[in-house]
């Protein structure tokens, strides 16, 4: 294969659609999060993937697993923990089994501000999704992503 091949050209510029697709919607989303709640995407998808989690076997997840499924490195993650925490969002606390790990937790004050916020994210994806859908190039992959959650 050659760089001006069609099946790479092809690729690429779906890679870049689908890229274009993810800026809007972050930025959409965003703009959402911070008006209503001061909650960046990163804080919100933080705080719900941390309440996502269960006290029994595999329950509690490692900061890599965190970092993983927020998409940032685990420094970063380490980072938007700690604001979180200093904002009474989060706690940490030992692992009872092992002292050098460390869990976190989402507080009350945590899982309220998410269960304001939830419908607000909701409300703005399904917003930068009907707007994208109206652009050519991007509403085959708007389609795609609401066939991921349509049952079988």
């Amino acid at each position: 294969m050659t760089a001006t091949d069609p099946a790479l050209t092809a690729l690429a510029q779906g890679w870049c659609a689908l890229s274009l697709l993810h800026g809007r919607i972050e930025a959409h989303v965003e703009r959402a999060l911070q008006t209503r709640h001061d909650l960046s995407v990163r804080e919100y998808s933080l705080l719900d993937v941390l309440s996502r989690q269960h006290n029994g076997s595999g329950g509690h997840l490692q900061m890599k697993q965190v970092a993983d499924a927020v998409v940032l490195s685990q420094s970063a993650t380490t980072r938007l923990v700690t604001r979180l925490e200093d904002r009474g969002l989060l706690k940490r606390y030992l692992c009872p089994t092992d002292r050098r790990g460390i869990y976190t937790d989402v507080t009350e004050g945590g899982l309220e501000l998410l269960a304001q916020a939830r419908p607000t994210n909701d409300a703005a994806l399904r917003e930068a999704l009907d707007e994208a859908s109206k652009n050519a190039e991007l509403a085959p992959l708007v389609q795609a992503v609401e066939a991921l959650n349509t049952p079988a």
